[in-house]
C-alpha cells in the first residue's frame, strides 16, 4: 500500500511510523475536473459537516474516468483540517491488515492511537473507528482511500465497519474510490455511492482544447473524441502521443490511435500485481474477445479448451478465484472494463499474444464445420501469424465474401481488415480495407467504417477501387456528416464507377440525390438524378428483372462492396422507376411521376430488403399515401431487425415515426422516434438522430410540454445547422412555432413560420414548407397579418390539388375561411369539416372546429359555437393535445358554457371574457395584441381591463400578473 497526500510514503509493515505529524500543505486552489458537476456537488457536500446524510462517499468507475482526479480535487479543496490519503496496491492485497497499516503510517504524528509497532492495533474494526474519531477530535478530518477494493479482506472489513458507524454530523469525512464492479461488494454495498460514467461530449471537446498544444483539425478532433469514448485519461494519452503535424491534419494519424503505450498509461496500474498465470489467463480471454469485441464476452468452453494448451493459463483457471478484472456469468468470461480488455491485449508481448490466438485457433479448428466457427477460426489463425501472408489473406477474404459462411457483419469486417494487414500489394490492401469498411457500416459501426476508409486511401489506385471508397465515404457522411460533402463524395463515386460498375453508379447517384434532398436543394437533387440516369444508361435497364435484391443488403465481395445486380445477373428496374418518378415529381410532371412511384410502392409487398423498402416508403410519402407509408415503415423495421443490416434500423424507425406523425398518431410516432433516437446514437448516425429529435419535437408540440419541445428542437437544430440538414431544420422550427400557436402566442408563431413558408434557398425545405403553410395562415390571421396569409393560401391551393396530402383539402378550406369575408367563412368552415370527416385525423379536425367555434362565438351564435367547441375539446383530449384542449376550454368558458373551475379564488369574480383578458395581460401582451388574439376591438379590451383592475383591486399590470400567476389563485390552467 502507498500512503499519499499529506504524508510521506508509508513504510512497509515492519518499519516505524513517520516521525512528523501530517499537515495540510499550502497549495493553489484546485481546478475542478470538467463535466463532473454532480460529482463535484457531492464532494462539496461531503466536506460540509451538516451536509450529507452520511459522512461517506464511494466513487465507483472504470479506469481513466476520473476517480483519482476527483479525489485529488477533494483533498486539495478540503480546508477545515488535515487529509489522510492512501492508495491501495494489488501487490499488498494478500497481506492481512496491510490497508489499515498503510493508513496508520500515513497518519504519522497526528493525535490518536496510530502507532504501528503494536501488532494488536488494528486487529479489530472498532480500533479503526476509534482511531479516526480520536484523530478528528481537534479539527475535521478527510480520509481518502484510492482503490479501496484492493485492500486486504480484514482491512476492507474494518473500513466498511467504520464507514457505516461514523456520525453524520461528526468531524470525520471518508472518501473511497473503487472499480465500478466493486461498488456492490459486501464491504461497500451499504454506503452512499456515485458511479462515474463517460464524460459528456461537450466536456470532452473542451478538455481536448485545454490539453492540445496547437490547432486540431476537425476530422482529427472527431477521430480522437470517438476513440476516447468519453474517457478523459485516454484522451490525454492520445494527445500526448501525437505531433503538431498529426493534430493539424498535415500528417495522417497513426494506426491504431490508442496504441499499447496510450492504453498502458491509462490502465497499466490496474493490471499491475497480477501473477504470471493470471496475466496469461487475462490475455487469453482478451484474445478470445477480438473476433467480437462488442459482443457478450468470451465463450467459457473456448477459453478452457485454449487454456489446456497454455500451462500458466490452465493453472490460473485451477485457482479458487478468478482475477478481479474478470467475471464469469452465463457461460462467458467478461472483463470488468472494456478498456482493461483492450489494454491487456495491446500491451502483451507479441509472441505471447500470438500464442494465445494460436491456442484459440486450434480449439476452433477441432470443432465440426457445421458449428459455424469457420471464419472465426481463420481469424484467430491469422492473428497468430507475424508479417505478410498473402495465402492467408486470400483465405480470409474469400471466406468473408462467401454468403454460405456463417458470420456476422462485424466478423466479416474484422476478416477483411486482417486480410489487408497480411497483404503486401497496395491495390489488394485497399480493396480489403474498403470491403471491411462496407461490412462495418452495415453492422452499424460507422466510426470503424470511417477509419477503415481513411486507411484505404486513394493514391494511384484504379478508378473502380477509388469509386468504391468514395461511395462508402459518401454514405458515412450522409448519416453522420455534412450532407453537401456526402453529395459530392457520392457524385464522385458515380463518375468513378460508371464504366466498371454501372449498377452502383446508379445507386450512388440516388444517394447523392438523397443528400441534396436533405439540404433542401431541389436543383442539386435534380442534377444528381440526371447524372445517375445518364451514367448508368441502359446497361442495367435492359437487363432489369422484377425481383432483384438491394445491393446494400448483400455480403460484400472481395472487391469491397456488395455484388451489383448487373454483375450478379439479376438487375432490377425498381431503382430506375424510383429515379424517374422522383425526377418527374421534382419537375412537377405529375402525370409521369405518379404511375412510376406507385409501382415502387407496389413492390414493397414483395420485398424484404430494408434499403429497397425504405425507397418504397419514401415513394408512398411523396404520393401522399401515408397509411401505406406506415405499413411499409413497419415492414422495413421488421426486416431490418430480423435480417439486417443493423444500420437500417434507425432509418426504418424514422420512416415509421414520420408517417405516423403525418396520420396524426402522435403517441405512436413518439414511441418509435424515441426508439429510433437511441438506435441512431448507438450506430453513430447523428443526422438520423436529428430527424428523430425533430419528430419528437413535433409530437411534443401538441401537448403541454414546452421544455420537451425546446429540448428536442434545439438538439435537432444543433446537428441540422452544422451539417446543412434543411429538412430537419424546417421540422424543428415548425415544432417550436406550433407549440407557440397552441399556447396562444400567434405573434411568435407567425414570426417563426414566416421564413419557413418563403420560397427559394432562404426559405424552408421545398418538400416541407407546404405542410407548414396551414399553421402559418392561422398564426398570421390571429396576429393581424391577413394580407400575408392570403398570399400563402393561393400557393397552398396548388399543393392541395395535387393530392399528396390527404389533409390538405380540408386545411385549404380552413385557411380560406380564415382569410375570407364573414359572408363566405361560414360555408368554408362547413366545407372544411366535411372534408375532414372523409380524411380522418382527430387533431386537424379539432383545430378546424376550434377556429370555427371561435368564429361562431364572435357572431353571438353561442349554441352552435358551444357544440363546435365541445367536439374540439373531446378530440384534442383523445389525441393528447393538452395545450389545444386548454384553448377549447377557455373558449367554452368565454362562451358561457363551462363555468370557471371550483375554488378559483380571487379570480372567480371575473366574467369569462375578463378572465381571458387578465391571463393574456399577465403573459405580457399589449392591449392591441390581446384584441387580435381574442378577435375583439382594442376599445373592448380597455373596457374589460378597467373592470378587472376594479374587481381585483390592483393598480398595475405587474400586480395583475402576480395575482394571476400566484399558486392557488386560479384552479384552472391558463389558456
Amino acid at each position: 500500500m502507498t500512503g499519499r497526500t499529506n504524508a510521506p510514503q508509508s513504510p512497509p509493515p515492519s518499519s516505524p511510523p513517520p516521525p512528523s505529524p501530517v499537515q495540510q500543505p499550502p497549495s493553489p486552489p484546485a481546478l475542478p475536473p470538467r463535466g463532473r458537476g454532480a460529482e463535484l456537488a457531492a464532494l462539496a457536500a461531503l466536506s460540509d459537516r451538516s451536509g450529507p446524510d452520511a459522512p461517506v462517499l464511494v466513487l465507483a468507475g472504470d479506469p481513466g474516468l476520473g476517480r483519482t482526479a476527483l479525489t485529488d480535487w477533494a483533498a486539495r479543496s478540503f480546508t477545515p483540517g488535515p487529509v489522510l490519503r492512501v492508495r491501495a496496491s494489488r501487490a499488498e492485497s494478500a497481506l492481512p491488515l496491510s490497508g489499515v497499516h498503510a493508513l496508520a503510517c500515513a497518519a504519522g504524528g497526528l493525535p490518536g492511537p496510530w502507532t504501528t509497532d503494536d501488532t494488536e492495533h488494528g486487529t479489530t474494526p472498532e480500533w479503526l473507528l476509534h482511531s479516526l474519531t480520536a484523530t478528528a477530535a481537534r479539527s475535521p478530518l478527510l480520509v481518502c482511500v484510492d482503490d479501496a477494493h484492493l485492500w486486504d479482506a480484514p482491512s476492507r472489513t474494518a473500513l466498511g465497519f467504520a464507514a457505516r458507524r461514523l456520525p453524520a454530523a461528526g468531524p470525520v469525512r471518508l472518501l473511497l474510490t473503487v472499480a465500478g464492479q466493486h461498488a456492490a461488494d459486501p464491504d461497500f454495498a451499504a454506503l452512499p455511492a456515485l458511479t462515474l460514467g463517460p464524460l459528456p461530449s461537450a466536456a470532452m471537446d473542451a478538455l481536448l482544447d485545454d490539453t492540445a498544444c496547437g490547432p486540431v483539425d476537425p476530422a482529427v478532433r472527431m477521430e480522437l473524441l470517438d476513440e476516447a469514448e468519453g474517457n478523459p485519461a485516454l484522451l490525454r494519452a492520445l494527445l500526448a502521443g501525437l505531433s503538431p503535424a498529426e493534430l493539424s491534419g498535415e500528417h495522417r494519424l497513426p494506426w491504431p490511435p490508442a496504441d499499447a503505450e496510450a492504453l498502458r498509461s491509462v490502465a497499466g496500474a490496474h493490471l499491475a500485481g497480477f501473477s504470471a498465470a493470471e496475466s496469461e489467463l487475462l490475455l487469453l480471454v482478451a484474445a478470445a474477445h477480438e473476433h467480437d469485441p462488442e459482443g457478450g464476452g468470451a465463450d467459457a468452453d473456448l477459453v478452457r479448451g485454449a487454456a489446456a494448451r497454455l500451462d500458466r493459463a490452465r493453472a490460473a483457471l485451477g485457482q479458487d478465484r478468478l482475477p478481479d478484472a474478470l467475471v464469469l456469468s452465463g457461460g462467458r468470461f467478461r472483463f470488468t472494463s472494456p478498456l482493461l480488455r483492450r489494454a491487456v491485449h495491446a500491451c502483451a508481448p507479441p509472441d505471447r499474444r500470438r500464442a494465445a490466438h494460436r491456442a484459440l485457433a486450434c480449439v476452433l479448428e477441432s470443432v465440426p464445420e457445421d458449428a459455424g466457427h469457420g471464419l472465426v477460426a481463420l481469424l484467430h489463425r491469422a492473428w497468430s501469424i507475424a508479417g505478410h501472408a498473402p495465402p492467408m489473406a486470400d483465405q480470409l477474404s474469400a471466406a468473408a465474401a462467401d454468403p454460405c459462411v456463417a458470420a456476422s457483419r462485424a466478423q466479416r469486417a474484422a476478416a477483411y481488415a486482417r486480410a489487408a494487414e497480411l497483404t503486401a500489394d497496395g491495390r489488394e490492401r485497399a480493396e480489403h480495407l474498403t470491403a471491411a469498411a462496407g461490412q462495418a457500416l452495415l453492422a452499424g459501426r460507422a466510426r470503424e467504417a470511417r477509419r477503415l476508409t481513411g486507411r484505404a486511401g486513394d493514391g494511384a489506385l484504379p478508378a473502380v477501387v477509388r469509386g468504391r471508397s468514395a461511395w462508402l465515404r459518401g454514405i458515412i457522411a450522409l448519416r453522420d456528416g455534412p450532407a453537401a460533402d456526402a453529395g459530392e463524395a457520392l457524385l464522385l463515386a458515380r463518375s468513378l464507377l460508371a464504366h466498371d460498375d454501372p449498377a452502383h453508379a446508379l445507386l450512388a447517384g440516388l444517394a447523392a440525390a438523397e443528400a441534396a434532398w436533405a439540404t433542401g436543394d431541389a436543383v442539386a437533387c435534380l442534377r444528381a438524378l440526371d447524372a445517375a440516369d445518364r451514367t448508368a444508361g441502359t446497361t442495367v435497364q435492359t437487363r432489369a428483372v422484377a425481383h432483384g435484391r438491394a445491393v446494400t443488403d448483400r455480403p460484400a465481395t472481395r472487391s469491397g462492396v456488395p455484388p451489383s445486380p448487373a454483375r450478379a445477373g439479376e438487375a432490377d428496374s425498381l431503382p430506375w422507376e424510383y429515379l424517374h418518378g422522383m425526377r418527374a415529381m421534382l419537375e412537377q410532371d405529375f402525370a409521369r411521376a405518379v404511375p412510376r412511384l406507385r409501382r415502387v410502392v407496389k413492390h414493397a409487398w414483395e420485398e424484404d430488403g430494408p434499403e429497397r423498402l425504405l425507397r418504397s416508403g419514401a415513394a408512398a410519402l411523396l404520393l401522399g399515401d401515408v397509411p401505406a407509408a406506415c405499413r411499409i415503415g413497419a415492414r422495413t423495421l421488421a426486416a431490418a431487425l430480423s435480417r439486417g443490416p443493423e444500420a437500417s434500423v434507425p432509418r426504418a424507425l424514422e420512416l415509421l415515426a414520420y408517417a405516423e406523425l403525418r396520420t396524426g398518431q402522435h403517441a405512436r410516432a413518439r414511441a418509435h422516434a424515441e426508439e429510433g433516437l437511441r438506435a441512431a446514437h448507438r450506430y453513430g448516425q447523428s443526422n438520423v438522430a436529428a430527424h428523430h429529435h425533430a419528430v419528437l419535437a413535433l409530437a411534443a408540440s401538441i401537448a403541454d410540454e414546452s421544455t420537451l419541445v425546446a429540448h428536442h428542437a434545439d438538439a435537432a437544430l444543433i446537428t441540422a445547422r452544422r451539417h446543412g440538414l434543411s429538412q430537419a431544420t424546417t421540422l424543428a422550427e415548425w415544432a417550436s412555432a406550433r407549440a407557440d400557436l397552441g399556447r396562444g402566442r400567434p405573434f411568435e408563431a407567425a414570426a417563426r413560420l414566416g421564413p419557413l413558408v418563403r420560397p427559394g434557398p432562404d426559405g424552408g425545405h421545398f418538400a416541407v414548407r407546404m405542410l407548414v403553410m396551414p399553421c402559418y395562415v392561422e398564426a398570421a390571421v390571429l396576429a393581424g397579418q391577413r394580407a400575408d396569409a392570403h398570399a400563402v393560401v393561393e400557393e397552398f391551393a396548388l399543393w392541395a390539388r395535387f393530392g399528396a396530402d390527404v389533409q390538405a383539402p380540408a386545411q385549404l378550406a380552413r385557411c380560406r375561411a380564415l382569410v375570407a369575408d364573414a359572408d363566405r367563412a361560414d360555408a368554408l368552415y362547413e366545407d372544411a369539416l366535411a372534408l375532414h370527416a372523409r380524411a380522418g385525423g382527430d387533431f386537424e379536425q379539432a383545430r378546424t372546429r376550434l377556429l370555427y367555434g371561435k368564429w361562431l362565438r364572435r357572431r353571438r351564435r353561442l349554441r352552435e359555437a358551444g357544440g363546435c367547441l365541445r367536439a374540439a375539446l373531446v378530440a384534442f383530449e383523445r389525441c393528447g393535445a393538452r395545450i389545444w384542449a386548454d384553448q377549447a376550454r377557455a373558449e367554452l368558458r368565454a362562451n358561457g358554457v363551462a363555468p370557471a373551475a371550483a375554488g378559483a379564488g380571487a379570480l372567480e369574480g371575473l366574467t369569462p371574457q375578463q378572465l381571458r383578458i387578465a391571463r393574456c395581460v399577465a403573459e405580457g401582451a399589449t392591449n392591441r395584441e390581446v384584441a387580435l388574439r381574442l378577435a375583439v376591438s382594442t376599445r373592448t379590451v380597455d373596457y374589460h381591463l378597467r373592470k378587472v383592475f376594479a374587481v381585483l383591486g390592483v393598480r398595475s399590470r405587474v400586480e395583475l400578473s402576480r395575482m394571476v400567476e400566484r399558486p392557488g389563485v386560479d384552479g384552472s390552467r391558463p389558456a
